[in-house]
């Protein structure tokens, strides 16, 4: 069976995120990820490509974290095909666009709201703690939770379901331009990929995908 040739652009997360790691360390499962991407290459002609310098940086950062052996630097450099998006020429639809600033000035909204109650209950604490003549030990560990809670909200109203960085926004633009399936585990890659009308895998099944092909060959 022939099949035509198909390209991915994978993110960060196709070869990190907690969901295809199922529980072994990250540099076994980055190996055990490309060691498929290269049996695809050679057998399907399937492309795997990577923004450079954004996501092949972040995959560097990941492996010398990790202390991962240079086999698998040496993989990447060779089974993953690293490019710069023509972010000059890749067109994007005005209506998506617009639809993002909207998306990002509700989530800055509900940020200042976060904000905002944080600040009043933070204050309200340490005023009743204050009366109770509460020593400052007591009210930094009150507010430090305050604190905490807000920082948990906020990057959740901000960041979860958004592009929020230049890595995502690179994977979209070159699978654009490539006109490539997008592989990834990120809620916010996933909402814009489907917005661009493009192809979206996630990472988990990745991998999955790849052997059924590969078990027809």
């Amino acid at each position: 069976m022939q099949l035509s040739k198909q390209r991915f652009v994978l993110d960060t997360t196709a070869l990190t995120s907690q969901e295809i790691r199922e529980g072994r360390d990250l540099c076994t499962t980055m190996e055990e990820v490309l060691n498929l991407i290269a049996e695809a290459r050679t057998k399907l002609n399937i492309s795997c490509h990577v923004p450079f310098p954004t996501v092949y940086n972040e995959l560097m950062e990941f492996i010398k974290r990790y202390k991962c052996k240079e086999d698998i630097k040496v993989q990447i450099d060779t089974w993953l095909v690293k490019k710069t998006p023509n972010r000059f020429e890749v067109k994007i639809p005005s209506a998506v666009f617009y639809e993002y600033v909207q998306d990002m000035r509700e989530r800055m909204n509900r940020g200042m709201k976060i904000g905002e109650t944080a600040i009043w209950l933070s204050s309200a604490e340490s005023i009743s703690l204050m009366k109770e003549s509460k020593e400052k030990d007591a009210i930094k560990r009150a507010v430090g939770k305050i604190i905490r809670d807000f920082r948990a909200k906020y990057r959740n109203a901000l960041r979860y379901g958004t592009l929020d960085s230049a890595p995502d926004l690179d994977v979209l633009l070159l699978a654009k331009e490539l006109e490539a399936g997008v592989v990834a585990s990120d809620e916010g890659i996933k909402k814009w990929a489907e917005r661009l009308g493009l192809r979206y895998v996630e990472g988990a099944s990745f991998p999955k995908m790849l052997k059924e092909y590969l078990e027809h060959v």
